[in-house]
């Protein structure tokens, strides 16, 4: 198989899985995965998966990558946060929630944690462009909050809550009390709504 024909093919998807290279050619030797693999011309995401290293320089690509790695899932809980601002950390794991079972992968190009949360709750999550035209699935901030809440149990007082670091001016000029609220009762969660009570009162909203 030569490379240069292979890359034609599948460079402009970003990252590509072994199922669509057999879709391709039902007669692909995998062994050129690990060949090309060791030459440094892919990246191994996890088993099965795979990117073209060039993609490594392209900015928000590895976020990109989480969607399509283990899917359904999206981008939520701190990665979230802190895309939006909303919390001052930069982030090391790319976390995203899945009906699928909690998993880990770490690659050439990050971290990424998935959280289970039951198929009920895989709502509140929009598309974002990144460069090169393309998108990927993230959670609105106040899915992403509620979400940390929901799966962190450790955030369950006020002083907890506080340890978050939410800032203030984000809270009250721009996140939507609304739309938590509405997503707040599509969880039907007691504790959940006495954890985002106590939150509320913290900005005094």
């Amino acid at each position: 198989m030569n490379y240069i024909d292979f890359k034609e093919q599948f460079f402009d998807l970003g990252c590509f899985s072994t199922q669509q290279v057999y879709a391709w050619n039902p007669g692909f030797d995998r062994n050129n995965l690990l060949r090309w693999s060791k030459r440094g011309w892919i990246v191994r995401l996890r088993q099965g998966y795979f990117a073209f290293a060039e993609y490594m320089k392209t900015p928000d690509f590895a976020l990109y990558i989480a969607n399509r790695i283990y899917r359904p899932s999206y981008i939520s809980l701190h990665t979230a946060l802190s895309f939006y601002g909303m919390i001052p950390e930069s982030v090391v794991q790319i976390t995203s929630v899945s009906s699928l079972k909690t998993m880990f992968f770490g690659n050439r190009f990050g971290e990424y944690s998935y959280k289970n949360i039951k198929s009920s709750l895989m709502f509140g999550y929009e598309p974002h462009e990144i460069a090169g035209n393309r998108t990927l699935m993230m959670a609105t901030p106040e899915k992403a909050l509620l979400d940390l809440l929901y799966l962190y149990p450790f955030y369950d007082s006020i002083e907890e809550l506080e340890e978050l670091r939410l800032d203030e001016s984000y809270m009250l000029e721009e996140f939507n009390y609304s739309k938590m609220e509405h997503y707040l009762g599509m969880f039907a969660s007691k504790t959940l709504e006495r954890r985002v009570s106590r939150l509320t009162k913290i900005f005094g909203v």
